[in-house]
């Protein structure tokens, strides 16, 4: 099995990895609730967490449900749970155009499975060590 490293965690070793979090980025107490829960209880069962959320969830079934809080403010709350909690952090792109900035904060690229045929996406996506889920 390869081992990918994220941050000090190790993803595919005897360690099993928790990539979790809400749905979509909310306001920055209740992240950082989350966050402080999970890191608690993956730390007393030994486990690895990795923090996940969505800066735009664009699958949405009403148009009027909330988003998130798009992509730049998104990635500044990704960068600080990296910052103030020490946790790798991953999140979703759409479109190519939010590659580069999305490199620069996650330490895991997602990309969604319905948009995982779009090649360019997964083509550049994958042009650097930045490591690229599609689920």
């Amino acid at each position: 099995m390869k081992i990918i490293s994220v941050l000090d965690q190790k993803i595919g070793s005897d360690r099993l990895a928790v990539i979790a979090g809400p749905c979509v980025i909310e306001e920055w107490d209740v992240i950082s609730e989350i966050v402080k829960t999970m890191k608690k209880i993956t730390s007393d069962l030994g486990l690895s967490y990795i923090f996940k959320a969505s800066f735009d969830k664009a699958n949405r079934t009403s148009v009027k449900s909330f988003r998130g809080p798009g992509i730049d403010k998104g990635l500044k709350i990704l960068m600080r749970v990296k910052e103030e909690f020490n946790v790798p952090v991953i999140s979703d792109i759409h479109e190519v155009s939010q590659i580069d900035k999305a490199k620069e904060i996650l330490d895991i690229i997602q990309i969604p499975a319905f948009l995982s045929r779009q090649t360019d996406k997964s083509a550049y996506s994958s042009r650097d060590d930045r490591k690229t889920g599609q689920c």
